[in-house]
């Protein structure tokens, strides 16, 4: 069979992406840092955009900046009817089609830039502050791949492996939060517990776990309780040492013979003892790369109003505020000659414009997610964190009528500030485990609780509880779970099997 070249023209329909709407998508991603760094980027290389110095908002603000619902949270209205569409302006319209026609050289838009224009060029968003972040997918690629992982990612990484609920799991962040680069943890437990509305006893429960981490005796808060986790993990603690961890004031004075005393041990045991403590390490967290600290903005703040519903603002702080300079535009096009400057004149106009309405649909569609997430979570803001409901993508993207993928680029690298702390807007989003009855259905959280809890009665009970014993108890209760799905978590939990359980109690 022989080889040959030939040409050949086939004509079909698909849907090209113009580097305009690549742009608004991409927008819609990026936190306020980064966000600042493109519109500086995009001030720098059009020179019909300007940056305009904020000006004082009023109490009650543009209607934009605010979205409320009542107690029942059964009404969602947002600013105007541009910001029901703000998701579908993100799709592909046809006049964002083109072919072999290069983009630059296409007839500009002159009835939707007059459009644009007569509601007024200027996006009114407050100047954001400085920031780092770039725009370019590749060069974040290579800084994630090369950089060093810090402290709080690596804790983080093992905590979304370590088996917490979604209660355990917003602790176990919290606690993470609260470690300085020394590894030890900074944050009051108490305060903790009283701000997520939660039993102190979980919160030093996820502790425990945590404590577990490594690198071992990370999330201390004393310097002996770093060391006597380190101990335990060498199984070396023992009542001689724990002795000589408590009294460190004493071997910070070098006062042997008070420690001999005190430990109750002679002189060859107690040298191998401080020989012992010598070879552990005081600062865990100190191993990791460290970034200079950066207090999270949060883009959107939830507060309770006089109603006793919710009120959404964005935070006008992290929106960027440019304009299009028409002065100068018309100036500038009334001396242009050349077929050349006045495609580039028409180009920038066209860029400029398009970011003004990329930023504006980007804030609206922030707002409008961040309202339903709120909506949809109530519970958790009156009630605490064990009152998380299950969410997910799909419910979000249904109640505001927008794309799964949509939803979930507005709430990558996007912080709410509530009265219970500041979390990013993915935290909300829990699994769920249908009922056995048809009724509403169960946060796979709520379920791992409801098996910890069943295990832990075995206790008082007497009773080995196995997988199938479990699994018809959920049942009863109205979850429908199968056995496979009780093993997982149970294992997740790190919980021994039922066989295993009557070994340990023999």
């Amino acid at each position: 069979m022989a080889l040959g070249q030939r040409l050949e023209i086939r004509q079909g329909q698909g849907l090209v992406i113009t580097p305009q709407l690549q742009q608004a998508i991409k927008l819609l991603q990026l936190s306020n840092l980064e966000l600042e760094a493109v519109v500086e980027a995009e001030l720098e290389k059009n020179p019909l955009l300007q940056r305009e110095d904020p000006e004082p908002v009023s109490d009650s603000g543009p209607e934009i900046e605010r979205d409320s619902f009542d107690a029942d949270g059964r009404e969602l209205e947002l600013g105007d009817g541009d910001s029901i569409r703000a998701g579908s302006d993100l799709d592909a319209s046809n006049s964002d089609l083109y072919g072999d026609e290069a983009p630059t050289v296409r007839e500009p838009d002159t009835a939707a830039s007059s459009a644009d224009m007569s509601d007024g060029p200027m996006v009114d968003w407050s100047k954001a502050g400085k920031g780092g972040g770039s725009f370019d997918g590749d060069e974040d690629m290579e800084r994630a791949l090369t950089r060093e992982k810090t402290l709080s990612e690596h804790l983080t990484d093992q905590a979304l492996i370590a088996g917490f609920s979604a209660p355990e799991m917003a602790i176990a962040q919290v606690l993470i939060d609260g470690v300085d680069e020394g590894g030890y943890l900074r944050a009051d437990l108490s305060e903790i517990s009283d701000r997520l509305g939660c039993d102190p006893a979980l919160v030093e429960a996820v502790l425990t776990t945590c404590h577990g981490f490594e690198p071992t005796g990370v999330m201390a808060r004393s310097v002996p309780e770093c060391l006597k986790l380190q101990l335990i993990e060498r199984n070396r603690f023992d009542p001689a040492m724990a002795a000589l961890i408590d009294n460190l004031e004493l071997l910070a004075r070098r006062d042997l013979s008070a420690l001999r005393k005190v430990c109750g041990v002679d002189d060859e045991d107690l040298t191998e003892m401080i020989r012992e403590l010598k070879a552990l390490t005081p600062r865990p967290g100190a191993a990791f790369g460290s970034e200079p600290s950066q207090t999270v903005v949060p883009d959107v703040f939830v507060r309770q109003d006089a109603t006793g519903g919710w009120r959404v603002d964005l935070n006008t702080d992290t929106l960027p505020r440019v304009l299009v300079d028409q002065k100068y535009h018309a100036q500038v096009v009334g001396g242009a000659r050349s077929g050349e400057e006045k495609s580039y004149l028409s180009e920038c106009l066209n860029q400029a414009n398009w970011l003004i309405k990329s930023l504006d649909q980007r804030a609206r569609t922030i707002l409008k997610v961040s309202s339903e997430i709120v909506r949809q979570q109530d519970a958790f803001l009156v009630y605490g964190v064990e009152h998380l409901r299950p969410l997910n993508l799909k419910t979000v993207a249904d109640a505001v009528g927008m794309h799964e993928s949509t939803v979930s680029r507005v709430t990558s690298n996007k912080y709410v500030s509530t009265p219970r702390g500041v979390f990013e807007l993915k935290f909300f989003f829990t699994s769920s485990i249908a009922s056995a009855d048809g009724s509403e259905a169960h946060s796979a959280e709520s379920v791992r609780h409801k098996i910890k809890n069943l295990i832990d009665g075995e206790k008082s009970s007497g009773e080995i509880l196995s997988d199938d014993r479990i699994v018809e108890i959920l049942k009863e209760a109205g979850v429908d779970i199968a056995r496979r799905t009780v093993a997982k978590y149970r294992e997740a939990l790190r919980i021994p099997s039922s066989v295993e359980r009557k070994r340990l109690i023999k």
